[in-house]
């Protein structure tokens, strides 16, 4: 018999794979396998899918996700991962900023399924272009996730812009899009730098062979 076991709030291991309860029961987002116990209804997280999942099967020890979360996400695309942060925010809030049209087009489709969901289209170099969507709140946890030379920057700016003075950042260092010939670690440890000036960094994970020369990076603003 299947037993949902919580590892982290809102995050449960039926089998060997994860999930999170399903806010939209009967609906999937991107194909994910629904599974019912004890009459409550659960998404399959594919960590194909998504770098969150991706993390948390590969070691993640802090995750900072709670039901009254307030998330801003750099780089929403489609939502495949908001649609499960939005399953555990259940009664928060996720800003999802994107630079795509086309992506957020479907995006907005997701959003008007989740209440706890704010589809803007805005470019996250730019910061204060979506302040007035988010000037009312407290952001608990700055969420980046986008394929730029640049990342920490942005991330940087971002978070002095919104993030609370003990809040909680993640940072998917996509590691071919700073650069293309330079190994792996030489990057990872030039960029980190970087940001360990102004957070403390809490855990780094490798995402093979989920994602190829990815790191999630897990920190807190000093």
């Amino acid at each position: 018999m299947l037993k949902a076991l919580e590892i982290f709030k809102g995050v449960y291991k039926i089998g060997n794979k994860i999930f999170t309860k399903n806010m939209t029961p009967g609906k999937n987002t991107y194909g994910e396998e629904l599974i019912k116990i004890d009459g409550v209804e659960y998404r399959e997280w594919n960590p194909y899918r998504s770098k969150l999942a991706a993390a948390i099967i590969n070691n993640l020890n802090f995750f900072p996700f709670d039901k009254n979360s307030k998330v801003l996400y750099l780089g929403s695309a489609e939502g495949t991962t908001i649609s499960h942060i939005s399953d555990i925010v259940e009664e928060g809030a996720i800003f999802g900023i994107d630079i795509s049209a086309k992506a957020m087009q479907k995006f907005v489709y997701l959003c008007e399924q989740r209440k706890n969901v704010v589809p803007i289209l805005a470019d996250a170099e730019k910061p204060q272009s979506y302040s007035d969507y988010i000037k009312n709140f407290s952001i608990d946890i700055l969420y980046q996730d986008i394929s730029q030379k640049d990342q920490v920057s942005i991330f940087l700016k971002n978070s002095r812009m919104y993030l609370k003075p003990d809040g909680c950042g993640i940072l998917v260092l996509k590691i071919r899009s700073i650069s293309l010939d330079e190994k792996t670690e030489v990057v990872l440890k030039r960029e980190t730098a970087k940001l360990n000036k102004e957070f403390e960094i809490i855990q780094e994970i490798n995402l093979e062979p989920y994602d190829k020369d990815h790191y999630f990076i897990i920190c807190k603003r000093r």
